[in-house]
C-alpha cells in the first residue's frame, strides 16, 4: 500500500481515505483512485459511474440513500470546500441512525468512503465547491428517497456559520424525517 492512508471512523464501514501527494516546484501529482490500494486497505468494490457537481455556498444537498438499488461512495472535493455526513441506514447495525462528518477540500485532498445503506449529504462550505464521486451502481432516477437534513432524531451538527442561509432543492426540504423512514421499511 503506501500510497494512501485510511482511517476508520466511530460508524463501521465508513472510512476517510488520504492519498499521498508528490509535489515540487511545478505542482503536485496524486492516485486518487487504484483498486489494489483500495482492495488491500478493505475497500473492494468495483465502481461503474463517475458524477461531478458545482454548488455555491450555502447549498445543502441530502439526506439522500437509494431504495432498491444502493451503491457504495467514493466522494472527494476538487475544488472548495464541503462538510460530508453520511447517515447508517443498516438494519440491525449496532449504529443505525448515527452520522459521521468530515471537511473534504481541494486543500485537505481527503476522501470518504460510504458504503452501501448510508445516507448522504454535504453543506457547502466555500464561495464555490466541486465535488465528485464515483458509484457502484448506475443511477436509477426513480430510486431516490431521502431524510431531512435537520431531523432532530438524527441530529447531524452541520456547521452552519451565522447568517449563512441554505440553499436546497425543493425536494430536500420536502423529504420526511428519521421515524417515518423507520415506520417505512417496518411496514415492508
Amino acid at each position: 500500500m503506501g500510497k494512501i492512508t485510511v482511517e476508520t471512523c466511530e460508524i463501521e464501514g465508513l472510512k476517510v481515505i488520504t492519498p499521498t501527494v508528490f509535489g515540487d516546484e511545478r505542482g503536485y501529482f496524486m492516485e486518487t483512485y487504484q483498486y489494489n490500494d483500495f482492495k488491500e486497505a478493505g475497500i473492494d468494490v468495483t465502481f461503474v459511474q463517475d458524477n461531478q457537481s458545482a454548488s455555491k455556498k450555502g447549498v445543502l444537498r441530502g439526506l439522500h440513500f437509494q431504495i432498491q438499488y444502493p451503491q457504495d461512495k467514493l466522494v472527494r472535493v476538487i475544488n472548495g470546500e464541503v462538510f460530508d455526513v453520511a447517515v447508517d441506514l443498516r438494519p440491525g447495525s449496532a449504529t443505525y441512525g448515527k452520522w459521521f462528518g468530515v471537511r473534504l477540500s481541494a486543500e485537505n485532498k481527503k476522501q470518504f468512503f460510504i458504503p452501501k445503506n448510508f445516507a448522504h449529504g454535504f453543506l457547502v462550505l466555500s464561495d464555490y465547491a466541486e465535488f465528485t464521486y464515483k458509484c457502484s451502481d448506475f443511477y436509477h432516477p426513480n430510486d431516490e428517497g431521502g431524510i431531512r437534513y435537520d431531523d432532530k432524531d438524527i441530529a447531524v451538527d452541520w456547521p452552519i456559520p451565522e447568517g449563512m442561509e441554505l440553499i436546497m432543492s425543493d425536494k430536500d426540504q420536502k423529504w420526511g424525517g428519521f421515524r417515518e423512514y423507520t415506520a417505512a421499511r417496518a411496514g415492508e
